[in-house]
């Protein structure tokens, strides 16, 4: 099956983001989260978890957090291209929400078999999760996973669990014997102790989480291919929130460069000013054509997901770093200040970048793809 002219994007997909922009600009201003996430600027402060969580509850009301569920178990089934939107909408906000994370755990739950249903039902019900599989020198793959099942518990650590402190589930891989297998927890079952990381993003938070034999749940014992199914999605979502985030990152600096007056003319009447943005402009407008085609493969063309999810990921990581630099150097002086809102955005789009590896990997694994597919 070929993709669609227009990726699948359909009115009700439009409706969804276009809602999404009107709700974050109607109840999160980029002021509401400089006084959320940063009103202490001193370097030694502990990692914290500062987040909305009444806000959220009116996104989880709205119907958000169960897009990525299947109808069956009560959830929307959207199709991936419209959830993007919404994400991406997410990233221009950069809410601090477990929004991502539960998509995210979502997808792979979907991908688990049967035995993932009550899990999906209680996502669909409001309940948050995160995918907790990582070992200490951040491998993704869960083969490499640390922690380890025996007889419905689990003993082990996993590491860079994102927004952990917002979720209140884990799915966790785990390996039993010689199988992988994955196992659905609650974040505050006894043996489960969760520290937080000091992390340069201050609109996440990420921690380290040790299970002390935990009591948990078997969903999978096919968690490698469950992960191989839901990668695409999960790459393609992240580059989504690297889209948005760099969209308010160019129309922020825009807006600032045309005000701010040097020689008696704009700044952005300078060509060593505007050239570079124009960069930037078409930065993002690649790596956002290549998340909806990306979206629209998972949606339309499976067998090309992952090729499509390399290719998203790797040029909206690139765009995320460059247009991080250029949004600081164009704000001038004030640009690295604590004051200034940039620096938000500017670490949310460093911690993006290399979250899910970065272009070079992804390049790196797109050309085994291709490689593999000549030979």
């Amino acid at each position: 099956m070929t993709q669609p002219d227009d990726f699948g994007f359909t009115e009700e997909a439009a409706l969804l983001k276009e809602s999404a922009r009107k709700f974050f600009s109607e109840h999160f201003s980029v002021d509401k989260l400089h006084t959320m996430v940063a009103a202490d600027p001193t370097p030694e402060r502990a990692p914290e978890v500062n987040w909305d969580a009444a806000l959220w509850q009116q996104m989880v009301d709205l119907g958000w957090s169960l897009l990525a569920v299947p109808e069956e178990q009560g959830g929307v089934g959207m199709p991936l291209v419209g959830v993007a939107g919404l994400v991406e909408e997410l990233g221009r906000a950069a809410f601090p929400c477990p929004l991502l994370s539960t998509l995210s755990a979502s997808y792979v739950l979907a991908a688990s078999g049967d035995g993932a249903h009550q899990a999906l039902e209680e996502i669909a019900a409001g309940e948050t999760a995160a995918l907790a599989m990582v070992n200490a020198s951040g491998s993704w793959s869960p083969a490499d996973t640390s922690v380890s099942a025996s007889g419905g518990r689990i003993s082990g650590t996993a590491w860079y669990v994102q927004d952990a402190g917002k979720v209140s589930r884990l799915l966790v891989c785990a390996r039993a014997g010689d199988k992988l297998g994955l196992y659905w927890v609650a974040a505050d079952a006894a043996g489960v102790e969760i520290t937080q990381d000091g992390i340069v993003d201050p609109t996440r938070d990420q921690a380290h989480i040790q299970f002390s034999d935990v009591e948990a749940v078997c969903v999978s014992e096919q968690a490698g291919e469950a992960f191989a199914a839901a990668m695409p999605a999960i790459w393609t979502l992240h580059a989504a929130d690297m889209v948005g985030a760099g969209e308010w990152q160019l129309q922020t600096t825009v807006e600032y460069v045309n005000q701010r007056q040097q020689f008696d003319k704009p700044l952005g009447f300078f060509q060593a000013v505007k050239h570079p943005l124009v960069n930037v402009m078409i930065d993002i407008d690649e790596a956002k054509s290549l998340v909806y085609a990306s979206a629209c493969a998972v949606d339309c063309e499976p067998d090309k997901a992952a090729q499509y999810a390399h290719m998203a990921q790797a040029s909206a990581s690139d765009m995320a770093g460059f247009a991080s630099s250029r949004s600081v150097q164009y704000h001038g002086g004030i640009g690295f200040t604590w004051e200034c809102y940039v620096h938000l955005f500017f670490k949310r789009q460093k911690h993006s970048q290399m979250l899910w590896g970065d272009g070079p990997w992804h390049r790196a694994r797109l050309a085994e793809i291709l490689i593999d597919s000549a030979a």
